[in-house]
Order: C-alpha cells, then structure tokens, then sequence
C-alpha cells in the first residue's frame, strides 16, 4: 500500500454539484456532517495545513463540494454540512439533493468519513446519511468529533456503544467507528490508515485480453 503525504494537500475547485464535479476517475474519499460537526478543523488538523479548509464560527459555511488534491489522481472532499445550518429551507433541502446524488452517483468514490460530535452521535441526519452510503455498499467510517469535550471513561463509552448499534444492526463489516479530537490531533493516525487503504484503491483500465492492452477510448 503506497503512502500518501496528506500534508501535500492542496484545494484544487468548489463545485454546486455533481455535474461541476473534476472527472470522476481516480479515487476520492468524502468528509460528511452536521454543519457544527468540526468537518473542516478535521480536514486542517489531518493535513497539517490550518488554512486549507474554511472554518468559521458560524455552522453551514461550507455550501459547495470542495475539492482537495492529494495527488494527480487522489482527493479528498468536504461535502456541505447539513441539518443545522441557519439557512432558507429551499437551499438546505438543495444542498441535501445534491449530496445524495454526489453518494450515489460519484464512481470514483472509495468512501465516507462520517463525523458526528461525540456528545450528540447519530442524530436523524446522520443516520439518513449513514442508510444513504450503505445502500449503495459504500464503507463508512464514523469520526466521533470532539473527543477532548468528553473525559476518557465517557468518550471511550461512546465508542462502543456506536460500535455495538452498528454491529447490532448488521452493518458493521461496511462501518468502523473511532473517536478523534481536531484541538488535540487525536485520532489522526487511526484516521490515516483508513484514508489510506481506501484512496489506493484506484480502478486500473480494463486490459485487452488479447493484445494486453487497455482498449481504446
């Protein structure tokens, strides 16, 4: 499994939808939540870069999918946060469209990181999403945000719980759960390995079984 240098990040384009999206070849992995679920302080603690993706004070900022590059054919993608955001129902009900079109759609998607406040863990947006990714056999991996709000005892708790609804529902061969703190970078590396793993699963051209050759466009 090759590594990847997530420190080398670089945004590379916003788009309003699936359609404004770069070619969908490579690999992508999705960062997903609610629009106060720390999405981007994630991002910036992940790739060490504080400044590249845009945090605010004020949940739903981020209204677009935007796109980093990691290299000529790797992304990650912070999706629009949803379910909080102080926004006119028709957008929010838009922003949701497109991210469930941007779910099922998107073939060079590898996988989602689901985040949730480990306070508040699987609130109803969270399990619609969750049920979205898993319908189209999608491996999900929850981020339980916020670590350092909890004491170890209580986040740790959490953890298995979430880790035993998944189990109980049948789902946990698609879903891995671990807790992560943006403010103390806990979780990163766990967070690497997964990011890792799925972001080198890269769909080589079908060859031609004769000639050997990837066939012609």
């Amino acid at each position: 499994m090759l590594p990847i240098q997530f420190n080398k990040a670089e945004f590379t384009q916003s788009a309003p939808s699936i359609r404004e999206c770069p070619a969908d070849i490579g690999a992508e992995v999705a960062f997903a939540g609610r629009s106060n679920a720390g999405k981007s302080s994630a991002i910036n603690t992940l790739t060490e870069n504080r400044k590249l993706a845009r945090t605010s004070k004020t949940p739903g900022r981020t209204q677009l999918i935007n796109m980093f590059a990691l290299s000529e054919n790797q992304r990650l993608v912070d999706l629009p946060g949803y379910g909080f955001a102080k926004v006119p129902l028709k957008m929010k009900q838009q922003w949701e469209r497109h991210l469930t079109e941007y779910l099922l759609e998107r073939q060079c998607l590898k996988g989602l990181i689901l985040m949730m406040d480990i306070r508040h863990p699987m609130q109803e947006f969270d399990t619609i999403m969750l049920n979205s990714a898993l319908q189209n056999e999608m491996p999900v991996h929850i981020l339980l945000t916020k670590a350092d709000k909890l004491k170890k005892g209580p986040a740790n708790s959490t953890v298995l719980a979430v880790r035993k609804h998944m189990k109980d529902s049948g789902v946990d061969d698609l879903v891995s759960v671990q807790m992560f703190s943006s403010l103390k970078a806990t979780g990163v590396k766990e967070l690497k390995r997964t990011l890792t793993g799925w972001l080198n699963q890269i769909d080589e051209p079908a060859l031609n079984e004769e000639s050997g050759e990837a066939p012609e466009e």
